[in-house]
C-alpha cells in the first residue's frame, strides 16, 4: 500500500477520529447521498494528497466520513475516470485510503447504459460481475504476487444476497447482471452494443472496474450497483449524450438510495 494512502487516511482520522467499515464510490447523479450522512466532515480532494479531482460536471470530488443508519461510512462523493487521464489506476490512492480508514467493504455506484428491454432507464442493477473490454488494469506494473488476483468472486455473493433482501422488503425489483468496462468518454457504437450483447454483457459503462480490481487487490468485499440511464446504441432512436445520463440518474436516485441505505443498515446489524 502506498504511504499515500496512509497520509490521507490520517488528514481523515484528524477531522473525524474513528474506524469505519463500508467505503463507497458514488457516480454520476448519485452524489446527492453524501448530504445524508450524519455527524459528517467534508474533505475535499485538493486537500488530500494524490487523491484525482474529476473533470466531470456531475462529480463533486469530495471525500465525506461520518455515519448512515447509524453505521460508520465514508463516501468518495465522485470519481476520476481512465478516460480523463489515461491512467487505469487512477483511483488507486482513494481505494487505498478506505482501506487505511479500516473498511472492509467497498460498494460502488455508477451509471450505465442497458443491453435488455426490459431493464430501462431508471432502474438500479446489481452487478453479479464484469468484462473488462478495455485491457486496461490498475495493478499493471504492480511488483507484489498478489498482482495475480483471482477475480472468480469479484462481487461478493453474500453481499449481493444482502441487496436483494433489501430490495424485497422495499418492494423493488433489481435486475442482476454483467457490467461491461468500455474506456470512453466516446459512447459504444451500435456494433459495439451488439458485440457486447454476443459476449454476454447486461450494461455498458466507463468506470468501477479498475476500482474494483483495486479494492480485491486491497482485500476488500465488493458490491456494486448500475443506476440505468439509457439504453445502448442503436437499441432505440435517441442519440446519447452525457446530459441524459445525469438527468435520468437523477430521476432514478431516490430508489437507489433507498437500496443503499438498507444495505448499509443490513450490514450494520451483522
Amino acid at each position: 500500500m502506498s504511504g499515500y494512502g496512509r497520509e490521507c487516511a490520517d488528514i481523515v482520522r484528524a477531522a473525524r477520529p474513528g474506524s469505519y467499515r463500508i467505503g463507497m464510490i458514488l457516480g454520476s447523479g448519485l452524489g446527492s447521498l453524501a448530504e445524508e450522512v450524519e455527524d459528517a466532515v467534508h474533505l475535499s480532494y485538493t486537500k488530500l494528497p494524490e487523491f484525482p479531482v474529476s473533470t466531470v460536471t456531475s462529480h463533486s470530488s469530495e471525500l465525506v466520513a461520518g455515519t448512515l443508519e447509524g453505521v460508520p461510512v465514508v463516501i468518495l462523493s465522485g470519481r476520476a475516470h481512465y478516460y480523463e487521464n489515461g491512467d487505469p489506476a487512477i483511483m488507486r490512492t482513494p481505494v487505498e485510503t478506505l482501506r487505511e480508514l479500516g473498511c472492509d467493504i467497498l460498494l460502488a455506484t455508477n451509471a450505465a447504459g442497458s443491453l435488455r428491454q426490459e431493464v430501462a432507464p431508471g432502474s438500479p442493477m446489481l452487478i453479479s460481475d464484469h468484462i473488462n473490454w478495455s485491457g486496461k488494469n490498475p495493478l499493471i506494473g504492480e511488483e507484489d504476487e498478489k498482482r495475480f488476483l483471482d477475480m472468480s468472486t469479484a462481487y461478493d455473493e453474500g453481499l449481493r444476497e444482502t441487496m436483494k433482501k433489501v430490495a424485497r422488503e422495499n418492494g423493488e425489483a433489481v435486475a442482476e447482471g454483467v457490467y461491461m468496462w468500455f474506456s470512453g468518454p466516446s459512447f459504444e457504437t451500435p456494433a459495439e452494443i451488439r458485440m457486447a450483447k454476443m459476449l454476454g454483457a447486461d450494461a455498458v459503462g466507463m468506470s468501477t472496474v479498475p476500482e474494483v480490481i483495486m479494492a480485491r487487490f486491497l482485500g476488500m468485499k465488493v458490491a456494486a450497483m448500475s443506476i440505468i440511464t439509457n439504453y445502448g446504441a442503436g437499441m432505440h432512436s435517441t442519440a446519447l449524450s452525457h446530459d441524459e445520463t445525469k438527468s435520468v440518474a437523477l430521476t432514478g436516485m431516490d430508489r437507489m438510495k433507498q437500496l443503499v441505505r438498507g444495505f448499509v443498515k443490513e450490514i450494520g446489524n451483522d
